[in-house]
This record gives structure tokens, sequence and C-alpha cells, in this order.
């Protein structure tokens, strides 16, 4: 039970954690993120944090520290800030970059991501993808602590596109498209309710036609972002804040 008037550590009162493990009354940080807290952070029992535990935003207070464990009690429910209702669909890129992009998508917001292989996706990149996935889940979960988020977006092992644009379910999907002059995001999205988005973010070079036309056979809208021609990881961010914005 967390005693009222208990106050949060001076420095750390924009903190959030988000647990590895939990019960209804107790809630665990293991691993790194306990290294983290005890180690760098110097966390002491009694203080409070915001923790989220099976997708609930608690205020919690520590109980115990150890060197890769801390544990916290549960207190009170708090308001949760809710993801938006997207499903990011990004080809995949240089790995510096879209990482970057990854870590942005996170605090924009992002509900599940699918990093896909296309077929102008370098091949060295689409053989290594695999192995850098369990990166890009932490790479999401710090973002997702970092922006005060509480849940983490899901990251989808990569997939060929062709195995993934015929299965998306959501209400409403749009493809960016360099080629596409007349149909905004913005537009769109104003022109009708929203409740679940799929967005597909193509690689360097674009969409080939066959891609195009797989999109176009599966129920997907071509979209612009405007004229000029972004980088792939700007336009996510990019297409992530007009949703932002009118959904």
């Amino acid at each position: 039970m967390i005693a009222e008037g208990t106050q949060y550590p001076v420095g750390m009162t924009r903190r959030r954690w988000i647990a590895d493990e939990w019960n209804d009354t107790t809630a665990t940080l293991t691993g790194d993120q306990a290294v983290h807290l005890a180690r760098v952070l110097r966390a002491q029992a009694g203080q409070v944090f915001d923790v989220v535990a099976g997708g609930f935003l608690r205020r919690a207070e520590i109980t115990s520290v150890g060197e890769r464990e801390v544990v916290f009690s549960l207190g009170e429910e708090l308001e949760m800030d809710a993801s938006l209702p997207v499903h990011l669909l990004m080809a995949v890129f240089k790995f510096d970059h879209l990482e970057w992009g990854l870590e942005k998508a996170t605090e924009l917001g992002a509900a599940r991501i699918t990093p896909v292989l296309a077929r102008r996706t370098e091949k060295h990149l689409a053989q290594a993808a695999a192995k850098r996935v369990e990166r890009w889940r932490k790479i999401v979960r710090e973002a997702a602590q970092q922006s005060r988020r509480s849940d983490v977006p899901v990251v989808d092992d990569p997939l060929v596109l062709k195995l993934v644009v015929p299965t998306v379910e959501a209400t409403t999907k749009l493809l960016l498209a360099e080629t596409e002059q007349e149909n905004s995001l913005s537009s769109v999205l104003a022109s009708q309710p929203v409740s679940e988005l799929a967005m597909a973010i193509g690689p360097e070079g674009g969409w080939a036609p066959d891609e195009m036309k797989l999109f176009d056979e599966s129920g997907w809208r071509a979209v612009t972002l405007g004229p000029r021609i972004l980088r792939a990881e700007t336009a996510a961010i990019a297409a992530l804040a007009v949703c932002g914005a009118l959904l």
C-alpha cells in the first residue's frame, strides 16, 4: 500500500517503467531495466514511480532493490494514454535509419509495426533482418518508456511483403506512394471515421509495379504526403504526425 503523501524521487518525476513480471499486488523489473534503475538512478525502497503492468498503468512503490531485480508494490490505477490505432508496415531499409524510424514511430504512438521485405529491399539487409528483431523490440520498449507510453508497440518478425499485404485486417488500409498525386493522407483521414488504420511505408526506391498491383488487389488505397520526395523514416514520422492530429 502506498502511503498518502509519498513523493516521487527528485529528478525522476517523469520516469515510467514497464514491468517484466507482475501479479495482482506486485510488479518486478529484471535484467537491464533493473540494473539501470538500481545502479544508474540509485533507486531505493520507498520511492514511487509509474509502472505499466498487465496492460494497466499503476502508481507503484519500490519495496526491494537487488542487482538485477527491483520489486514494486502496486497502488492505485492511473489514467492511461491510448496509442494510435495504427498498424505500420515498414519496408526494411538501412538499419541505422530504420531503427531511428522505429524509435520515433513509437514516440508518436504506433500500436504495431511489421518490418516487410520488399522487392527493392537490399539483399543483405533482407538476409540480416531476422537477427535484428530482438534489438528492434528493445529499441521500441525503451522509446515507449522514455515517451511515457502506457504500452509497447508490437514488433512482428520480418515477413515477405506478399505474405503480409493480403492478411492485414484493418478497416482502413493506406499505401504511401510517390506515384499518387491527388489523394492526400490528411484528406482521406478527414473524410471518414477511422477505427483501425494500416499504413505501408516503402523502401528506398519505392514500391515495385507488381507490389503496387498487390496492394490494389488487396484493398489498399494509395495516398500522398505531398510533392516532396521523403526518406522512408521521414515519411513514417510525417504520416504518424498527421494521424495523431486527425484520429
